[in-house]
């Protein structure tokens, strides 16, 4: 399933980077607030990514990552989730995702799901490996693969959805 979309990739200098960044920052803070309200839920549907995804893919790296570093924080400062402990895992993760869907995007020009499960499979692998290497323990490092496949389909079809109707921007 492909999708004709306009991408674009965002200059720092662009007020619009900044606009979009922090309407997607906005995302990545009420989402999983809302996720949260369910039992394990930010485990089981990862909602701290899924603007960073589109914001990534749809307008580039710059706002990918500006929405990947500011989301986590924030959501932190605000809320006290993520835990400060897992807080340096989800950086990673979240920078890494922003890297690949800009890459994605920016290599094959159009959404499909082939290549919204690239970059999730992408930063997936590499963010686990980083995790291990941080925490030491392998089974904490495979959680998003044990308890988060949700959100993972989550990312690929609601991801899919969200930049199909962003078209029109």
């Amino acid at each position: 399933m492909n999708a004709s979309v306009r991408l674009y990739s965002l200059p720092f200098r662009s007020v619009k980077t900044y606009v979009f960044a922090f309407l997607f920052i906005a995302g990545n803070i009420a989402l999983p607030q809302l996720c949260h309200l369910m039992p394990v839920g930010g485990p089981t549907w990862l909602p701290i990514y899924f603007f960073t995804l589109i914001a990534a893919y749809k307008f580039g790296f710059r706002v990918g990552l500006l929405t990947a570093v500011f989301s986590p924080l924030l959501n932190h400062l605000l809320f006290g989730m993520p835990a400060l402990a897992v807080l340096p895992a989800i950086l990673i993760k979240s920078g890494l995702l922003a890297g690949a869907a800009a890459w994605v995007a920016r290599r094959t020009r159009n959404v499909s799901l082939a290549g919204l499960l690239a970059a999730i499979l992408a930063y997936q692998v590499i963010g686990t490996a980083c995790e291990w290497a941080i925490c030491g323990d392998f089974m904490l490092a495979v959680q998003d693969f044990r308890m988060g496949i949700p959100g993972m389909l989550l990312q690929l079809f609601g991801g899919y959805a969200v930049l199909k109707a962003l078209n029109r921007i």
